[in-house]
């Protein structure tokens, strides 16, 4: 390794002067030179300070055979702490400056974190590009649960080295397919961090994006393969729904507090006399019913806990419509996770969402669920299963916040919600695991907050991660967290407080209180 190597052994001794010594052991070109096991490491460069981002030693490399990883490491300034971030969809790129919060690992670099992130194991051409999986076990299996612990692995040594240190704190924050990484190393990898944040996590993949997918596709989907409902009537719904549940609250913001305790139903908007834009038909009034009641096979059988949350239609132009000329991404999601990663062997290209049979295919995906899933929903018992229990992430004093949109039409909710009373039956009451997990769910807030045209928070409208330093680092758990919507300038609009599940806020105060 080159440069200079600075001993750290004194700082028993030196007492205050440490805070004064260089804040760097090894010059960061040195970096690319280090020997990591199963580790190929390809550059290590000083990046200048741009706009709001630090000076920092920008190193890549991989995790053999095709972790590409990317970690970031501030010149000065360190905050003694390191910060992971997950990815999102099939992942398949080296997303290391993606903006705001979501799986964004410069939010950490801006706060003096050492950072990384890392592309789960593959190449793709956009977050829904399946085909590296049709025939690569490794791979799958590198998405599913070992790219961030291997990632973390490899960080922590670049760490050592740089700093002659190891971190004081290590923290994970991943959404969606991130958000079920995050799940997954509290469950299975219980030591990789302090601190662990789950957003919306696509915790039963198999029976999210294979069975719900499916069934929300195959619902709008009529006899000549064109949509069903048009896009053109979501506003029509979405009124009608702020105005049937909302109470005076959600009609003027357009949020609903618990789309479980909304009961809009299609039929009230149904056609008096001849079809028009201000009615439902037939038809689409039997789309909307299948959508908000969610998969079920031909007994009856709940296939997948929920379906599309009432509190949602803002959102679902993006997800489920189409917006404008693009398609909705719902479908295309289906159609490559079907396709090339649900089952072993995959059935190739032909296949089409469609084909997708509800009493035969829940049970050939149980291979490749033991790979991805960090919880699994089981039909014949209503229970959700987690991939193992609390207890390693408990005992090593590791901490776990999950927050979820209510609104989130994609990866909905509600398997959230039971994966968290499932680990809370395992740790002996929800009393128990609050020392541990906590859960928020943010009304009116879209996937990840990445729709911010409807009344709900963008990602950055919450800041999950003060909260859980406060919570890993001082004692303090989060009861609440503060939610803000700001318009397209910034300015705030409204904040309330999102409270730990299973309160709510009451009152004008806002005060969290059970339901």
């Amino acid at each position: 390794m080159r440069g200079t190597i600075r001993l750290f052994s004194m700082a028993a001794c030196l007492g205050g002067a440490l805070a004064a010594a260089p804040a760097r052991a090894a010059e960061c070109g040195g970096l690319a030179g280090l020997k990591i096991e199963a580790v190929n490491l390809l550059s290590a460069v000083e990046v200048p300070a741009a706009g709001d981002l630090p000076a920092h030693c920008r190193v890549l490399g991989y995790v053999r055979p095709a972790v590409n990883f990317e970690v970031r490491l501030p010149l000065a300034g360190w905050n003694g702490k390191f910060y992971e971030t997950g990815c999102g969809g099939f992942c398949g790129t080296l997303a290391s400056d993606a903006p705001g919060f979501t799986n964004a690992m410069n939010h950490g670099l801006r706060r003096g974190y050492a950072v990384s992130t890392m592309d789960s194991g593959h190449w793709g051409t956009g977050s829904a590009d399946g085909r590296w999986a049709a025939s690569d076990l490794v791979a799958r299996m590198d998405w599913g649960q070992r790219a961030v612990t291997e990632t973390a692995r490899a960080s922590k040594v670049l760490i050592r080295a740089f700093y002659g240190r190891d971190q004081q704190k290590s923290y994970f924050a991943g959404c969606s397919t991130g958000g079920r990484m995050a799940a997954m190393e509290a469950l299975r990898y219980p030591k990789d961090f302090d601190g662990i944040i789950s957003g919306a996590p696509a915790l039963d993949y198999t029976g999210l994006v294979a069975t719900a997918f499916a069934w929300v596709t195959k619902a709008n989907t009529g006899p000549d393969g064109a949509a069903v409902f048009p896009g053109s009537k979501v506003k029509l719904v979405a009124d009608a729904v702020a105005e049937a549940c909302g109470g005076e609250d959600g009609r003027r913001t357009g949020l609903i507090g618990d789309p479980r305790q909304c009961g809009f139903k299609p039929a009230s908007l149904r056609c008096t006399g001849a079809p028009g834009a201000e009615c439902l038909s037939e038809a689409e009034i039997g789309v909307l019913e299948k959508w908000y009641a969610g998969p079920t096979d031909a007994a009856g059988r709940r296939l997948y806990p929920g379906g599309i949350p009432l509190g949602s239609e803002p959102h679902w132009p993006r997800w489920l419509t189409g917006l404008g000329n693009a398609p909705p991404i719902l479908p295309l999601f289906a159609g490559d996770f079907l396709r090339y990663m649900a089952f072993q062997p995959s059935p190739g290209p032909a296949y089409r969402v469609t084909d997708y049979d509800f009493e035969a295919d829940p049970a050939r995906l149980a291979s490749q669920a033991q790979v991805y899933n960090a919880a699994t929903f089981d039909p014949a018992s209503g229970a959700v299963r987690p991939a193992a229990d609390l207890a390693g992430f408990r005992s090593a004093g590791g901490k776990l916040l999950l927050y979820h949109g209510w609104s989130d039409p994609l990866v909905t909710p509600f398997l959230t919600v039971a994966f968290y009373e499932a680990l809370a039956k395992g740790a002996g009451g929800l009393g128990a695991l609050r020392d541990t997990a906590r859960l928020f769910l943010v009304p009116g807030m879209d996937h990840c907050g990445i729709g911010t045209d409807g009344p709900g928070i963008a990602d950055t409208g919450i800041d999950p991660l003060t909260a859980l330093e406060r919570w890993v680092e001082a004692g303090q758990a989060p009861d609440a967290l503060v939610a803000t919507k700001r318009d397209a300038a910034g300015a705030p609009l409204w904040s309330r407080p999102v409270c730990a599940y299973p309160q709510v806020a009451r009152g004008e105060a806002g005060a969290c209180a059970e339901p």
